[in-house]
């Protein structure tokens, strides 16, 4: 088409890129004059057009239009697409799109003239009939039904003379978390240049998105396609705007701008990238109309150690260019690995090399030069025996684990790279899926990475699958190293295990995988479900994980009338969307099948397969979808249309195993039930709150005592100072507020932050403010103070009711409570802080320091003994007394301290507590003066009055 337009201007086929913009632009006119077809009647065109359509046999695009709508990581997309036949003689379309193999087909639909087909999503039936046998005995090959994680739907017709026929697709997905950013591609391949092409994404996430971007068109096989080298910005004419909650991108180049782009209307992959606001809380619970869906991504946690086999296929088939490229990505993986990682490398062909022999080795800069002089080594030859390298891998983790003291929650894995099939030792698929289950025993996990056109992808993805991991396929031409990084990338990074997601029993029911061994940095875990009971006003959520040394326990109640909140009517830019109010409901039939699949794939039983067959089956046709089980049937006759072939849909590779994997499987921590929200510790009256107020019980005595500090905005307070003995230190650090009015202080203190140390048995400290709770004990977690939590350690366990206190407990001796007082409508003098108490000080030690610590194991007298009282439970004739007496002394450590007669509100102004108040910020009570007790920062470890450590 355009040489012909070269030789009718005249041309050379060689002129300058300005001549080609003019073409496009003459072109651009005429396509969009003739394609506007009023009542399939020819108009009069230019001269050159008519020579242009007698040289194009095929009907021309006039229109390819998609519109998406993405709610909540859910994606609904619709493709339209006008073809006009404006020769004069019946020809052939061929409407055409490539879709995510993820994907689900929902709707296809078909206008010719006055006539629409509909599609119609119906059971796969066995047919034994020659016509189909032969209509079927040539599928699509791999690269032609399944490219790059994409499957190419297809469908043709002829268009009468002077016609146009309409194409509408359908179809819905899931979107997957990688490497932190949610990717949502839509294949712009028209094969023509387009008179309008536009494309429309609407996105909708409640959490705020975060992260937006638009990087130019993808087209790995085209090369120069307009894309400059290093160039990130959006493709030409790519509108983006958002504001927290809700995004609208648009894509609508001109024929100029798609000529620039490609000639051949190969376009490339239209891409946006996102990720939603999240924090380490239990995550994202949506309800709607009687369905749930749970995301669960925490961030800000410490990544766990791995121990890792690399077993790389060197046969004769990775000459050049892969074995190349594998190389460049496992230089760039070595150096990536952590300080505490193991691993060990595996050659094979018909031969089996192992660069360590039955060991795995530290990451270190010696190791790892050695390693990576061994694979530049590594050179390609003989055939290629999977059966035994997978075995020697299994062998050598299986032995690494049992014979030595590896971290209880490392990870280990096995990365599996071939580009071929078995074709030395044991070739029988079957054999070697049973052996390498057997070798694994769920000890660790299998990810397997295939590249090129002769690998057995089916072998590759159900190995992953029966063993816990996941596939890649790569095409050789392909940028195979930047590739294969990025796949290390997503399951380098083991942040969680033991995922156990946990609903109240009697209010849900057909909930999807709740169990995960473990959590990629940059993933997501995505449960859903349907509700039992939709009467209940909440809907109660645990979550149990285990960090490293730490196990977690996260909880919240979700409201379950959220209908302001999840449902969509009325949101400008998704009025119009199919289906889309019943999004929560739709993700959930969509991961039900993906399981499905999932678990008939792993099955080795036929009776079980052709239940799970069913059950994907009657789901399928209940929410239309084409899956392996249905089929996609026009109503009428004469139309033949292919959806994705069933033998090239991967639901291990592409479905919903692949966000969360398992590496190693842990049992859940011992203790962690359910009910465990509720109190468990009785608090003291011993505490700090206020501004600051101290209170100090004396229980023996029956009486109380209590004083201010008036400290000043920023002083840090040694509240508790045993490092020495138990190794426990508590300061405060205080934040300022103007006074109240009329009031007789300059101003107001309170705490904002309390910091608790521990050194024994191993080092850990926490900062608590009212927004967060930071805990590090070599590795830091973050957790929000608005989520219920739990947290357990060897030696430690913090426990967060959500918005109202953290509860610290140390080696099941000493426990401190912290109050959180947060103003919704703060006055001027008022700040949101924290209060301090102690619960249990029985394993502090009898030197203990600070300003409560020094009293919790000491005794006062109250010289006055006939005004003895039991704090906050003074009787009538005592107060009486009190009244006409309130003044009396205390003796302490020898030292005479005047005091008066108090009462005091305590735990959030729950309690009334009677006390004898010391004046003059505890002069004489206290020892020393109170600028004795002022820390140097908020983790000074004062090991004895007067003295200042650092931890």
């Amino acid at each position: 088409m355009i040489l012909w337009l070269c030789l009718c201007w005249g041309f050379s086929p060689s002129a300058a890129q300005p001549d080609s913009e003019l073409m496009a632009r003459y072109l651009e006119q005429q396509l969009l004059a003739d394609y506007s077809i009023v009542q399939q009647v020819a108009r009069r065109v230019p001269r050159q057009a008519k020579f242009l359509q007698r040289l194009e046999t095929r009907p021309r695009m006039s229109e390819f239009h998609v519109r998406s709508t993405i709610i909540s990581r859910y994606a609904f997309t619709t493709v339209s697409c006008t073809m006009v036949n404006s020769g004069s003689e019946a020809r052939e379309a061929v409407f055409e799109m490539q879709i995510p193999a993820a994907a689900f087909i929902s709707n296809f639909t078909m206008s010719i003239g006055n006539k629409t087909y509909y599609g119609e999503v119906t059971g796969k039936e066995k047919k034994n009939s020659t016509n189909d046998k032969e209509r079927h005995k040539k599928p699509p090959s791999p690269t032609e039904g399944r490219e790059n994680g994409y499957e190419t739907f297809k469908a043709s017709v002829f268009i009468p003379r002077k016609m146009q026929a309409r194409f509408i697709l359908h179809y819905e997905e899931l979107l997957q978390r990688r490497l932190g950013k949610y990717e949502y591609t839509v294949s712009i391949r028209p094969q023509q240049l387009v008179g309008r092409l536009r494309v429309e994404v609407n996105i909708l996430e409640n959490s705020g998105i975060v992260s937006l971007e638009v990087p130019p068109l993808r087209n790995s096989k085209q090369k120069g396609n307009g894309k400059a080298e290093g160039d990130v910005s959006p493709p030409p004419s790519t509108v983006i705007g958002h504001t927290k909650t809700l995004a609208k991108v648009t894509f609508n180049p001109s024929v100029v701008e798609q000529t620039r782009i490609a000639r051949n209307g190969i376009l490339g992959d239209f891409i946006i990238r996102y990720d939603v606001s999240r924090e380490l809380s239990v995550g994202d619970v949506q309800i709607l109309n009687g369905y749930f869906v749970h995301y669960f991504a925490p961030t800000d946690l410490p990544p766990l150690p791995k121990n890792v086999v690399f077993v790389l296929d060197s046969s004769a088939s990775m000459v050049g260019t892969k074995l190349k490229q594998t190389k460049e990505a496992l230089f760039t993986i070595l150096q990536d690995l952590r300080p505490e990682d193991h691993f060990n490398i595996i050659g094979f062909s018909n031969r089996i090399k192992v660069w360590q022999q039955d060991r795995l080795v530290p990451v270190t800069p010696n190791n790892i030069r050695d390693a990576k002089k061994y694979i530049h080594n590594m050179s390609p030859t003989g055939g290629t025996n999977i059966n035994e390298a997978l075995q020697t891998g299994a062998k050598l983790l299986n032995d690494y684990i049992a014979q030595n003291d590896i971290d209880a929650r490392s990870v280990s894995l096995i990365i599996f790279l071939t580009d071929g099939r078995p074709t030395v030792g044991e070739t029988q698929s079957s054999k070697i899926l049973s052996n390498t289950k057997e070798a694994i025993q769920d000890k660790f996990c299998l990810f397997t990475i295939g590249i090129g056109n002769d690998v057995d992808h089916k072998l590759l993805e159900r190995m992953a699958l029966e063993n816990c991991g996941m596939t890649r396929l790569f095409q050789e031409d392909e940028d195979a190293a930047s590739h294969l990084k990025g796949f290390y990338d997503e399951i380098g990074t083991p942040l969680l295990s033991d995922i156990r997601v946990d609903y109240p029993e009697d209010d849900v029911e057909q909930v999807t995988q709740n169990f995960f061994p473990n959590y990629f940095n940059g993933s997501e875990i995505i449960i859903a479900g349907k509700l039992i009971n939709r009467t209940s006003d909440k809907l109660h959520v645990e979550v149990t994980a285990s960090n490293s040394k730490k196990y977690i326990l996260l909880k919240t109640d979700v409201a379950i009338d959220l209908l302001s909140k999840n449902d969509i009517r009325g949101v400008p830019g998704l009025e119009d969307g199919r289906g889309d109010n019943n999004y929560i409901e739709r993700a959930w039939s969509y991961l039900t099948i993906k399981e499905l699949l999932n678990s008939r794939l792993k099955s080795d039983d036929s009776q079980e397969k052709d239940s799970l067959m069913e059950k994907a089956k009657s789901m399928a046709l209940a929410y239309n979808f084409v899956t392996p089980f249905t089929v996609l049937k026009m109503k009428e006759a004469g139309l033949h249309s292919e959806p994705p072939q069933e033998e090239f849909i991967s639901p291990s590779t592409d479905g919903i195993g692949e966000k969360v994997q398992s590496l190693q499987g842990h049992r859940a921590p011992p203790g962690i039930r359910r009910g465990q929200d509720k109190q468990r510790i009785k608090i003291s009256k011993t505490s700090a709150d206020g501004d600051p107020h101290f209170v100090i019980d004396f229980p023996s005595s029956k009486f109380s005592v209590c004083f201010n500090i008036d400290g000043e905005p920023g002083d840090i307070l040694r509240l508790v100072s045993d490092h020495k003995e138990s190794g426990v230190t508590v300061n405060g650090q205080l934040i300022g507020a103007p006074a109240p009015p009329n009031g007789h202080k300059k101003h107001r203190t309170y705490f904002s932050t309390i910091t608790i140390l521990s050194n024994k048995p191993e080092r850990s400290y926490l900062e608590i403010t009212p927004k967060r709770v930071i805990l590090d004990d070599g590795e830091r977690l973050v957790l929000s103070c608005g989520r219920s939590a739990v947290v357990r350690s060897r030696s430690l366990e913090v426990s967060i009711s959500a918005f109202s206190n953290i509860t610290v407990t140390i080696r099941d001796s000493i426990s401190f409570v912290i109050l959180i007082h947060h103003y919704k409508r703060p006055a001027p003098h008022q700040r949101n802080h924290l209060g301090f108490y102690i619960s249990n000080s029985k394993g502090l030690s009898s030197d203990s320091h600070g300003l409560l610590g020094q009293f919790l194991n000491h005794e006062v007298k109250l010289l006055q003994e006939s005004l003895n009282t039991s704090g906050g439970e003074v009787g009538q004739n005592q107060t009486e007394a009190l009244k006409a007496n309130p003044s009396s002394t205390l003796k302490v450590k020898g030292r005479l301290v005047p005091v008066v007669w108090k009462q005091r509100r305590i735990y959030n102004g729950q309690q009334e507590v009677s006390c004898w108040f010391a004046k003059n910020n505890a002069d004489k009570l206290i020892d020393g003066s109170y600028r004795d007790y002022l820390a140097s920062h908020p983790f000074d470890t004062g090991t004895s009055f007067g003295t200042i450590n650092s931890l």
